[in-house]
């Protein structure tokens, strides 16, 4: 099996310039990506218990990888909601599964947006991680328009080993994630 492209950039290329840019000392110093978090809350969930299962097959047909269903975790008497239902699905990627997802999520996902210009960098918490909405989950190839019933977004979050946001920044600007240029508005 092939290694996958988005990982090679990453060591021919973008590790070469992080590590020049920043100055570390090692290659152990410079910041990578250790995983990728996908979250879609299914709020109608409450009432139709199937919404979550197909919310699961979504997200198993988008990432190549099984997803789980979350559960929530406090009763909420306004949502009609109870401790221990299904409200949503998630899924955890790492190693070559998760750079084959950045490559499909930048190359053919993200130019499949209505009116894109670019995604925002204001989803940094501080810490070097970085989250992005996503608001229909038919931008991903392998999701049938036809099948669909309910068009739901989701949370994709990038958890690095960057230790401000700045780098985490940079490693995904060098990766290919295609910021918001603020210079050319």
């Amino acid at each position: 099996m092939s290694k996958p492209r988005v990982k090679i950039k990453y060591q021919e290329e973008v590790l070469p310039a992080l590590m020049k840019k920043f100055g570390y000392k090692t290659v152990m110093q410079a910041p990578k990506i250790t995983k990728i978090c996908i979250n879609k809350g299914i709020g109608d969930a409450v009432a139709d218990k199937k919404l979550v299962d197909v919310g699961v097959d979504e997200l198993s047909t988008i990432t190549g990888q099984k997803a789980v269903p979350t559960i929530a975790k406090k009763s909420v008497s306004n949502f009609k909601l109870r401790e221990g239902m299904p409200i949503g699905a998630k899924v955890t990627l790492r190693g070559d599964r998760m750079y084959e997802f950045i490559d499909r999520l930048i190359a053919v996902a993200l130019p499949r947006v209505r009116d894109f210009k670019g995604i925002s960098d204001k989803g940094f918490d501080g810490r070097g991680n970085y989250t992005l909405g996503v608001r229909e989950q038919i931008i991903f190839p392998e999701i049938s328009i036809e099948k669909v019933n309910k068009i739901t977004g989701m949370d994709i979050t990038f958890v690095t080993t960057a230790q401000t946001d700045e780098e985490s920044l940079e490693l995904l600007k060098a990766l290919g994630m295609p910021f918001v240029n603020k210079n050319k508005e």
